[in-house]
């Protein structure tokens, strides 16, 4: 038997082992890191929403007899110190308890779940526009840069990046809304249930609702991903893989989508996880503009009315997100490129 006959299984088990080692040492730090992240947002949280003032003023009139004043705040556990407010609040958490809402009498938690998924569809619709639509036009522009449509394309995505996003969904309403009456500009539109979730995605009325905030949300991301493309197709047409596959013959098409976009597939989809965790969270301007029932909506109301425990089960929920939506984000680049999985062990 040669030598590596004899060594190649072990060789193949040693190497199967170390990788699976790997990915769950980091899979592990990763979730330490994020249990550490969300005690210290607790924290911070908690405090700053403790300086916005005793919420007694939003739910009472201040007028009413100080029993009554006394009573509620007790009840709601406001006349206790801030740090046994705190520890009050993590025993809580610890026991799957957000805390309750002062303005509803709903749990928190169950709040944001339930408006979750309207500010979910919302942004996933409004990433596979900017996706689909910025990674062709980033390879175009990143190959054909000085031509007049890639100089074109290359000021329209400066533009788009420095438009606010308010303008852009009061321009979407007036143009489409008001002036063409094509679409509309308020509200989720019929719903039908997908696994047991309530979409709009679901209903032709529910797609109409969802075109123009999906199209304001997707303005940002879609400028990103077009000049992030932009960028590295043009860093990798000099590089001698690409000199190389051109002088074995190859189509011109299968080198840019095959071995172009796969050197520049990281990048991308690490600015394209991170914008979608953003746009999830902090959705508000898009919810608010267009009367979308999302939890950046919900996240507005609640600090307009003082509600602590919404507030401060949004802030927890979007820094879960995050840390699901980074996770994620590695695990795909590590797919993507083998060689990122060695880098976790450092």
């Amino acid at each position: 038997m040669s030598r590596s006959g004899a060594r190649s299984p072990a060789g193949t088990s040693c190497w199967t082992r170390w990788g699976d080692d790997i990915v769950l040492n980091f899979i592990l730090r990763r979730i330490a890191q994020g249990a550490a992240l969300i005690v210290a947002m607790s924290m911070l949280a908690f405090v700053a929403i403790f300086a916005l003032g005793n919420p007694l003023t939003a739910l009472i009139n201040p007028a009413s007899p100080p029993e009554v004043l006394a009573r509620a705040s007790h009840e709601l556990g406001l006349d206790l110190p801030l740090y046994a407010q705190y520890l009050r609040f993590v025993f809580h958490l610890l026991h799957g308890d957000l805390g309750t809402s002062y303005i509803t009498g709903e749990p928190a938690l169950g709040l944001i779940l339930s408006r979750f998924p309207a500010t979910f569809e919302l942004t996933v619709s409004a990433m596979l526009v900017a996706t689909v639509i910025g990674i062709p036009l980033g390879v175009y522009t990143g190959v054909k840069a000085s031509s007049l449509l890639g100089r074109t394309i290359g000021s329209v995505t400066i533009l788009l990046i420095s438009i606010p996003s308010f303008w852009v969904g009061l321009a979407l309403v007036i143009v489409f809304g008001i002036e063409l009456r094509v679409l509309p500009t308020g509200g989720r539109g019929q719903t039908e249930a997908w696994f047991g979730i309530q979409t709009s995605l679901a209903t032709w009325d529910g797609l109409r609702h969802v075109a123009l905030p999906a199209l304001n949300l997707a303005v940002f991301p879609l400028a990103v991903i077009i000049r992030l493309t932009r960028a590295g197709v043009q860093e990798c047409m000099g590089a001698a893989f690409v000199t190389f596959a051109r002088a074995k013959g190859l189509a011109m098409r299968r080198i840019l989508f095959v071995y172009v976009l796969r050197s520049v597939a990281v990048p991308i989809v690490t600015v394209v996880g991170i914008v979608f965790g953003i746009l999830l969270a902090f959705s508000v301007v898009t919810e608010t503009i267009f009367s979308w029932p999302g939890t950046g909506r919900l996240a507005i109301e609640a600090i307009r009315g003082s509600d602590r425990p919404v507030i401060i089960a949004y802030l927890l929920f979007t820094v879960c997100i995050f840390i699901v939506v980074n996770l994620l984000v590695d695990i795909m680049c590590a797919l993507i490129d083998p060689r990122m999985s060695t880098q976790a062990q450092g």
